[in-house]
């Protein structure tokens, strides 16, 4: 089976949580304190915004947990790069916490 290249969207993705990591600091250590969802709420928040469905209703005042002035949306595609990073780093946390099961992603020797 040949592996298949990267799209554009993973590698930036990729990128965007590398640099949340370097740039802004947020550790594995310090991602591990959030134990209430809060960065899935961040990724909520970065993946709903600037839809007329829900931008009426300001979601971010719902799910965002931390300080307004860390909430900055900019173009739908970024706010969706900065979701996904963020969705990595919740799954990042709570594979720190126990393995994931087949079940939940992880492939086997089928």
């Amino acid at each position: 089976m040949s592996e298949s290249k990267q799209t554009r969207a993973e590698l930036d993705v990729i990128a965007e949580r590398r640099r949340q990591v370097t740039a802004e600091g947020w550790s594995p250590e310090h991602d591990d304190r959030h134990v209430f969802g809060e960065m899935a709420g961040a990724a909520v928040c970065y993946a709903v915004h600037g839809l007329p469905s829900v931008a009426h209703i300001g979601v971010h005042r719902t799910y965002w947990s931390w300080d307004e002035d860390w909430f900055k949306p900019t173009t739908n595609r970024r706010n969706l790069v900065k979701a996904a990073a963020l969705i990595i780093a919740e799954i990042e946390r709570l594979d720190r916490l126990s393995p994931p099961t087949r079940e939940e992603g992880v492939r086997g020797n089928d």
